[in-house]
């Protein structure tokens, strides 16, 4: 590859990051795609989620649905999942992931501790309507704008 003409004083170098403390986060779904499972008996559904709030804005978190599955198991712990995020974003009958992306939910995250083969990472624990959590946290109920954009340009509603 010709890295010709890249000058590193221009860009902003990567930082690290350092697992996000557990915690429930305010996210939405930028990213969806079916991938093949390790073993090549399945697909699953990876997840990117954003925290859109707080300290730790702009920070990613990736959640796996093991939506096709040999193992009966996996596969209902994986709808179940999808059941609980679609019913946080108010999207019950989705025809395709992409439905799933940029609408505001809380998404429960947790930390599971190094073990000498792998560093310490987060996990998703669960998901709930943003509203339903801000509201049990605060005591006050939550206001949801569904104004459109000017000039009819679609911004994601949590922009809004």
């Amino acid at each position: 590859m010709d890295l010709n003409g890249f000058n590193a004083l221009e860009i902003e170098p990567a930082t690290s990051y350092e697992v996000l403390p557990a915690n429930w986060y305010k996210c939405v779904i930028t990213n969806t795609e079916e991938k093949p499972t390790k073993a090549m008996t399945g697909s699953y559904l990876q997840l990117t989620f954003e925290v859109i709030e707080g300290d730790y804005q702009g920070r990613k978190v990736f959640d796996r649905l093991n939506l096709k599955n040999p193992n009966s198991v996996a596969v209902e712990i994986a709808q179940r999942s999808l059941s609980s995020i679609c019913r946080a974003i108010d999207v019950p009958n989705p025809k395709d992931s992409i439905e799933l992306r940029d609408k505001p939910l809380m998404v429960k995250i947790s930390v599971k501790l190094s073990n000498g083969q792998y560093s310490a990472s987060n996990e998703v624990k669960g998901y709930e309507a943003a509203s339903d959590v801000v509201a049990a946290v605060t005591g006050a109920p939550i206001a949801v704008s569904s104004a459109g954009a000017a000039g009819g340009v679609s911004v994601p509603p949590w922009k809004r």
